[in-house]
Parts: C-alpha cells; sequence; structure tokens
C-alpha cells in the first residue's frame, strides 16, 4: 500500500513538475513593457533633438554670421557619422560585456568587445533595461544620442577655425578612443573600470559633459586662437537663435536626463523634477552674477546660465532630491559664470562657445557634489552614507577623465595636424568658414 502511495505520488509529481517548470519559465520570460517602450522612444526623440536643431541653433547664433553654416553643419555632419559608427562597432566597445568581472582590471575594463559589432543578435525581438522591458534597439538608439550629442559639444571650442575635413576625421577617431571607452567604463556594469569604483553618473557628466569640455579645451589650445583674439570684437550674430536653442536644449534634456532611468518610474518623475529645479536655480545664479558683475544681465548670459544648470544636475539627476538640485543649479550657474568670463580671459586661451566653461566645469561641479547629496541625510534617494568617502570616489572618477580625455585628445589632433593640418588658412577665416568650406553663405547681403 505504501509503495502504492509513493507510486502515485511520484505519477502526481511526473505530471505536476513539467507544468510548475513551464509556468516559472513563463515567469522568468522577459516581457515587454508598452509604458516603458513608449517612454524610451519619447526620450530618444528628445535627446536628437537636443542636437540637430537645439544644439546647431544654440551654437549657431553664437558665432558671426560668416560662420553660422559652417557650426550647423557640423552638427548635422557629426550626427551622421556618429550614427553609422556606432551601428558599426561603437555600441559594441560600449555595452559588450564580454571578459568583464567585477573586481577585476584588464582590457575589458576599459574597452568593450565587439560581439555586438553590426549589431549582431539584435532582432525586433531583443529586449532590454533594468528589468528587460523595453526592445533593445531602442535603448541602443537612445544611446546612439547621447553619443551624438558628446562630440558635437566640442565644436564649440574650436568654431570658426578648424577644416570640415580634419574636423570629421577628428570626430571620428575621438568617438573610437575616447567617447566609447568612457562609456564602456562608467556604463557598462560589473567589470567597468569607473563602475567598480563606485562612481555616480546617473546620466553622462562624465561620460558626456566633463568628456567633451576638457576634449574641446585641448583642441582650442592645440589649434589656436581665432585670428584677432581677443582684441577684434566676435559678438554673436543671433541670439535669437542661441535662445531658442537653449529652449529646445532644456525641452530636450528631459529626455536626457529622465530617460536614463529606462523605465517610465519614479526614478523618472524625480530626475525630471529635480533637472527642472537646477536648470532654473543655475540660470538665475548666472543672470545675478553677471547683473552684480558686469552691471546687466544679458540673453547670452541666462542662456548660458540654464545650459550650465542643465549638465550640472545630469550625473545627480538620479539620486539627489530638490533641495539637493537646488544647491547644486544656483552653484554651478555662479561657477561656471566666472570660469566662461574672468577665468578665460586670465588663462587666455579661445574656447570659442564657451564649451569647457559651461560644459567641462558644469559637469565637474555637478559630479561633486552628486557625492554630497545623493546621501539620504542630505535629502537624496541613492545609497551613499559616507558623503566624504564618496566624494573622494567622485574626484577620482573626475580625474580620470580628465586626464585620460586630454592626454588622448592632444594625441589624436597632434598627429592630424603632422598629416593634414587642423586649421583654415588666414584667408579662409577671414572670409569665414561658410564660403571657404561649403561654397554658401548663411545671410544675405
Amino acid at each position: 500500500m505504501t509503495l502504492r502511495k509513493f507510486a502515485g505520488l511520484g505519477a502526481l509529481l511526473s505530471i505536476v513538475m513539467p507544468s510548475l517548470a513551464m509556468a516559472a519559465d513563463e515567469v522568468a520570460a522577459p516581457v515587454l513593457n508598452s509604458g516603458d517602450t513608449a517612454w524610451m522612444l519619447t526620450s530618444t526623440a528628445l535627446v536628437l533633438f537636443m542636437t540637430i536643431p537645439g544644439l546647431a541653433l544654440f551654437y549657431g547664433g553664437m558665432v558671426r554670421s560668416k560662420n553660422i553654416l559652417s557650426v550647423m553643419m557640423q552638427c548635422f555632419a557629426i550626427t551622421g557619422l556618429i550614427s553609422v559608427l556606432w551601428v558599426i562597432y561603437g555600441y559594441s566597445i560600449a555595452f559588450d560585456t564580454t571578459g568583464m568581472e567585477q573586481g577585476v582590471v584588464n582590457f575589458n575594463s576599459f574597452f568593450g568587445g565587439m560581439g555586438k559589432a553590426f549589431l549582431a543578435g539584435v532582432t525586433p525581438a531583443s529586449i532590454t533595461g533594468p528589468a528587460a522591458l523595453f526592445p533593445e534597439a531602442v535603448f541602443i538608439t537612445f544611446q546612439m544620442t547621447f553619443a551624438i550629442i558628446t562630440p558635437a559639444l566640442i565644436v564649440g571650442a574650436f568654431a570658426e577655425r578648424m577644416k570640415f575635413s580634419a574636423m570629421l576625421i577628428f570626430m571620428a577617431i575621438w568617438f573610437t578612443l575616447v567617447y566609447a571607452p568612457i562609456a564602456h567604463m562608467v556604463w557598462s556594469g560589473n567589470g567597468g573600470l569607473l563602475w567598480d569604483w563606485g562612481v555616480l553618473d546617473f546620466a553622462g557628466g562624465t561620460v558626456v559633459h566633463i568628456n567633451a569640455g576638457v576634449a574641446g579645451l585641448v583642441a582650442c589650445i592645440v589649434l589656436g586662437k581665432r585670428k584677432g583674439f581677443p582684441t577684434t570684437p566676435m559678438a554673436p550674430h543671433n541670439l535669437g537663435y542661441t535662445l531658442i536653442g537653449a529652449a529646445m536644449l532644456w525641452v530636450g534634456w528631459f529626455g536626457f536626463n529622465a530617460g536614463s532611468a529606462a523605465a517610465a518610474n519614479g526614478t523618472a518623475g524625480m530626475a525630471m523634477l529635480v533637472t527642472q529645479i537646477a536648470t532654473a536655480a543655475a540660470a538665475l545664479g548666472w543672470m545675478f552674477a553677471e547683473w552684480i558683475t558686469h552691471g546687466k544681465p544679458s540673453a547670452l548670459g541666462i542662456a548660458s546660465g540654464v545650459v550650465a544648470g542643465l549638465v550640472a544636475i545630469t550625473p545627480a539627476a538620479g539620486t539627489v532630491g530638490p533641495m539637493g538640485a537646488l544647491v547644486i543649479g544656483l552653484v554651478a550657474g555662479v561657477i561656471c559664470f566666472f570660469c566662461a568670463t574672468s577665468l578665460k580671459r586670465k588663462l587666455g586661451y579661445d574656447d570659442s562657445l564657451d564649451a569647457f566653461g559651461v560644459h567641462g566645469i558644469g559637469g565637474i561641479v555637478g559630479a561633486i557634489l552628486t557625492g554630497v547629496f545623493a546621501a539620504p541625510a542630505l535629502g537624496g534617494f541613492g545609497t551613499v552614507t559616507d558623503v566624504a568617502a564618496q566624494v573622494w570616489i567622485q574626484a577620482k572618477g573626475v580625474g580620470f577623465t580628465v586626464i585620460y580625455t586630454a592626454i588622448v585628445t592632444y594625441i589624436i589632433l597632434k598627429v592630424l595636424d603632422m598629416v593634414m593640418g587642423l586649421r583654415v588658412t588666414e584667408e579662409e577665416e577671414a572670409v569665414g568658414l561658410d564660403l571657404a568650406q561649403h561654397n554658401e553663405r548663411g545671410y544675405n547681403l
């Protein structure tokens, strides 16, 4: 009788267990979330909107009228170039985790594998995200827009004097050797060098802004000053374009920061809120600092303050609270104002459109203060319990990025200068790059 009972139980288990296993598989299988997918599609469009037309207009309005098309052309060309390089190998360098192991420093701690080259294995059914909730194709495109805007930001530092051909080759090499590896080190997960250090960079303060700002500073120094700088007036030709561009950047940045939550959730909502708060505070901080220093507030100043705030809150958007965002924005607005004006004049470098003064400095301020205000004790939503220790980690991340980016950028530029030359001739610079490089005018005579 007992044996028959066990035999009966065995028969029952033989029927039930496969069903339970199938049910478990169904529970474990990744399921696409339409809400997360919709939000990530929207965020992707917003971030691309930041470069074209946002950044193109923001930069285009600040140069002299004879160079507006050249700056806009550079933004559009970079968009095309980086899009193609991203799908060929950039995505793989940044996010392929082959060979990575937490706590082990090897080649793949700095540089991703090539398992995703040419987007191998990516299909409409490929799902990704923090809980595998939206198509991998959307994640690829979202991250592509970050890869596009980062080199485009560098354009502001050397505007009005770099050859278009040299710019294209420089951006291709810089993207390969600087942007993609830094993105891998910070965002690829366990085994990435800066990830393992514990660096907090929610949406790109290190990967995008410090990276681009430092590269811009190196580029403007290597190329040299514009002819006549600083004695010849080089006032922006259309600040209306610049204000429109700044407004587009402000709106698009919600995709940049809130989209980096990779889900339509509370983190995305808080990231949106703190982005608005920090940007508003920085705009006012820059405006009042300029008002007190120069006697009058300017439209260019408040537009620059807006961007400074957007930059500074980027690394912190997923971990700081509203009051932390207020402080970060205010501090960034004031510090970036003095760095883009007084410091630049004192040191004498010709950062044409303040790529370093706003993005480099703003990114550094934001990255360091993330270590402070991510602490729950200071209203943050991170896991920081030792503020001093986290600030040190953030400082190490900043220092590594500055040194790595500066050295590699310098080498790329010097080699290109020897091989093909970086700068247009004095005659071409005098005529303007619109005519000299593109045989077009961006204005009517």
